[in-house]
């Protein structure tokens, strides 16, 4: 019987975890879904004692110190000072532990900002990441190198996914640290449940930035079901990426638009181009994704913001919209 312990596992992509896994059933395994009141991964004696009671056999690694754009280019130093310590005390000691495999998820925000494109897996080391949010991205790349050295060292199969921007139900909604499409549906829901005496056609919904960076976004629960292939079937520590197609990328606007849509929304959609944009594109190749599982169907753009709004309307009293320090995973910093 295997033990699968997932740390950050009550956020955003441990939630769909949870969620697929329930549906799922595995009879050869147990999941415990470790969140920030079982241990303060931050501490290597919270993290050994959370592996000693838990006794797992594979992690999937997810709790990391995240973050929106404009988060992350205040406190470059707490995301590269919390990561590196969380990181570290994990790895080591699932290491200490004998687990058998560790998936950690990483960011497409980790790689080069000047490269060529699309970028794939063997890119990551190849130059400085954007300046907005280099602390976060340099402490996950080190997750690749430790990997990289649990392996050359002991033998151990650590390895690490690496996702486009990610979305889904129980996100994290706090404006000031929230991700680009939670942080969208947070503010439009206050627009069209607030001053109901305003015609709705009358009021101007603000799209930070100029809407024209592109994106990939993959659904929380197509990315969950991709990790859990990962953990039961992916035998290699190089990372692979877990992303959407090129052709599903859609720029910043489009995602509002998509989301305006979602809330039946009918008034104006405005960009403040005060507002920065972050990088312009990060788009990525999932080629290593098709080659081994050519025939997975991502779930439709729309149709996933639509449930994503669903789950967040029907779920507002419950939602986390306040600032939570270390969470999970993830995403990209948009």
């Amino acid at each position: 019987m295997n033990k699968v312990l997932v740390t950050g596992g009550t956020g955003l992509v441990g939630k769909a975890l949870e969620a697929v896994i329930k549906e799922q059933s595995p009879a050869d395994e147990q999941w415990y879904f470790a969140g920030s009141k079982d241990a303060d991964l931050t501490n290597l004696a919270a993290t050994q004692a959370l592996f000693a009671r838990e006794k797992p056999t594979h992690v999937i690694h997810l709790a990391a110190m995240v973050g929106g754009l404009f988060h992350n280019m205040n406190n470059n130093l707490d995301f590269l000072r919390n990561n590196l310590l969380i990181n570290d005390n994990v790895l080591q000691t699932a290491h200490e532990q004998g687990c058998v495999k560790v998936v950690s998820c990483l960011s497409t925000c980790i790689f080069p900002d000047k490269t060529s494109y699309p970028i794939d897996e063997t890119m990551v080391h190849n130059g400085p990441p954007h300046p907005s949010n280099y602390g976060y991205s340099y402490a996950k790349r080190l997750i690749d190198v430790q990997n990289h050295a649990y392996h050359d060292k002991y033998g151990r199969l650590y390895t690490s996914v690496i996702p486009c921007n990610i979305f889904g139900p129980h996100d994290n909604y706090k404006p000031e640290v929230s991700h680009v499409i939670p942080g969208m549906i947070n503010r439009m829901h206050q627009l069209v449940t607030e001053k109901l005496d305003v015609p709705e056609s009358e009021k101007v919904f603000t799209v930070f930035g100029s809407g024209k960076p592109l994106r990939q976004f993959v659904y929380s629960l197509d990315l969950a079901e991709l990790m859990i292939w990962v953990l039961r079937n992916y035998e290699s520590v190089e990372p692979i990426i877990l992303s959407a197609d090129e052709a599903q990328e859609v720029t910043i606007f489009d995602v509002a638009q998509a989301i305006a849509k979602a809330f039946n929304f009918k008034g104006k959609l405005v960009c403040d181009t005060s507002k920065a944009d972050g990088q312009y594109k990060k788009t990525a190749s999932n080629a290593k994704l098709r080659s081994l599982l050519p025939d997975y169907a991502f779930t439709d753009f729309e149709t996933a913001i639509k449930t994503s709004v669903k789950w967040y309307k029907e779920n507002y009293d419950q939602a986390r919209k306040t600032l939570c320090a270390l969470y999970v995973q993830q995403n990209n910093n948009t």
